[in-house]
């Protein structure tokens, strides 16, 4: 399309990611004129470089691991298996596809053209989109939605190259297994990769700033992750700054000042996986007039996704933190409304999250410290996976549910788990924790059985100091 066009529409949506293409599908399906466009693929990193490509092969590293330990002890011998990375990454490409062409689908039902190239604000009311093959486009707006996402931060002297030094996004694409893997970063992204790597047999080495593993994630779950992972052989090393990296033909070698002294780390790849800032200084905000904190990056907004700007929005990654997929398609759905003129809002109680290892972490509401802290006379009961049947019949013992509830008015107030599935019933914390539900009302929603769901269930009647599958004991506290 080399040349110079121009084109009108109601919605601008810079960026096709998650909060993106809802805001798009949700503006159109509200009668709006909209148009997305995505500087690569529709889906953004979330689809194409994070999550569900991250998560088709972990799930074949699981099982690959599954079938070698736990096989022969429930009847499943396979002594020749072995994994194959060239099939794993074809059939992960082959789901991102998938989804990607769903998200076109449901673009194109609702209405929303799509541009793919680069957009960038050249006034509150117009855009310039490039197109790959050199044209350009002058769009103008009523409203535009920004959905531009997050970049992976880099450390100078830690510069990734694709091949020895490799983010995330280049992880994700790899042709053959490293003996050995450094990672600089113990975040999320991290442990679930560090994980998928330990399990095919890589040794990793895993070296955190912050004193511990996931910083921010409640202690209990970190400890149950460190847990496996050391019983996988990763060398953990937290409270640690790396200071130095040296790259050699072969390998390389990473200088990393610990809490007992300075080490020489050495490895074949190093992965580096330091966080994300908001990609919101790429895209001419200065000249839309849009307001962002200079130092973090993140755009400022109110409860509706507006900016300073009244008629722009933000949501997803670049509008504040936390950076995680469900956050922005809430975000994106209520922008579209707010554009829209419905009476929406951007309110939640409590954030879920998930960490995709071995076991699975969820977390929901506060710790018992936290919410002590701010004032509740929090306490907290603990259920383990162990007296739970479909555990034993699945042969998924390890792990527990802990329900954290506040003394005076028995309110939910933090449900933490670690365990198989635990990612699949968070929500049902979460709506209890949005809806102020008592740890009774958990107590005395029934609970299909056998399902792992059951251990929720089980934790508010220990909490309750009724337990029914583990021995009542005196710290568990009387009747409520």
């Amino acid at each position: 399309m080399a040349g110079t066009y121009a084109r009108k529409t109601e919605v601008l949506v810079l960026g096709g990611g998650p909060g993106g293409y809802m805001a798009a599908i949700r503006a159109g399906q509200l009668g709006k004129k909209v148009l997305l466009v995505e500087r690569r693929d529709l889906g953004g990193e979330c689809l194409n470089r994070g999550c569900i490509p991250s998560k088709a092969l972990i799930h074949a590293a699981q099982t690959f691991a599954a079938v070698r330990t736990e096989g022969p002890e429930i009847g499943v011998v396979a002594p020749e298996v072995r994994f194959d990375l060239a099939t794993a990454m074809r059939r992960k490409q082959e789901v991102v596809v998938k989804e990607r062409q769903g998200v076109a689908t449901l673009l194109k039902a609702a209405g929303a053209s799509v541009l793919i190239g680069e957009g960038r604000f050249t006034g509150p009311k117009s855009a310039e989109f490039s197109a790959p093959d050199g044209g350009r486009e002058r769009i103008d707006f009523d409203q535009a939605v920004i959905a531009t996402g997050a970049v992976p931060i880099s450390l100078p002297g830690f510069e990734t190259d694709g091949r020895q030094v490799v983010n995330a996004w280049e992880l994700l694409d790899l042709e053959s297994l490293p003996r050995s893997m450094l990672i600089l970063g113990g975040g999320v992204s991290g442990c679930e990769l560090g994980e998928f790597l330990a399990l095919l047999g890589v040794d990793v080495t895993v070296v955190e700033m912050m004193p511990q593993l996931l910083p921010g994630f409640e202690p209990d779950l970190v400890q149950e992750l460190a847990r496996a992972l050391d019983r996988l052989g990763v060398k953990v090393f937290v409270s640690s700054k790396a200071t130095a990296l040296r790259r050699e033909p072969n390998g390389l070698s990473m200088s990393v000042e610990t809490p007992d002294g300075p080490k020489l780390l050495e490895a074949e790849r190093l992965f580096v996986t330091i966080g994300k800032r908001p990609a919101s200084r790429e895209i001419g905000l200065e000249d839309a007039g849009v307001t962002f904190d200079p130092k973090s990056g993140f755009i400022g907004v109110d409860d509706r996704m507006r900016t300073n700007q009244p008629n722009i929005y933000a949501v997803g990654d670049v509008a504040r933190p936390p950076m995680l997929a469900h956050k922005a398609y809430r975000e994106g759905i209520v922008a579209a409304e707010a554009i829209a003129g419905l009476p929406t809002r951007y309110n939640y109680q409590a954030m879920p999250g998930v960490v995709f290892t071995t076991p699975e972490l969820a977390t929901v509401g506060w710790s018992t410290a936290d919410a002590q802290a701010r004032g509740h006379a929090a306490r907290e009961a603990r259920f383990p996976y162990a007296a739970l049947g479909w555990a034993h019949a699945s042969h998924a013992t390890q792990g527990w549910v802990k329900v954290v509830g506040d003394e005076r008015t028995g309110a939910v107030l933090g449900v933490h788990a670690a365990g198989e599935r635990v990612g699949e019933y968070i929500a049902e914390a979460a709506h209890a924790i949005e809806m102020g539900s008592t740890v009774r009302d958990i107590a005395l929603t029934i609970h299909p059985h056998p399902t792992f769901s059951e251990a929720l269930q089980e934790a508010a009647l220990l909490w309750l100091g009724e337990p029914m599958h583990v021995a009542r004991r005196r710290t568990d506290g009387g009747p409520r």
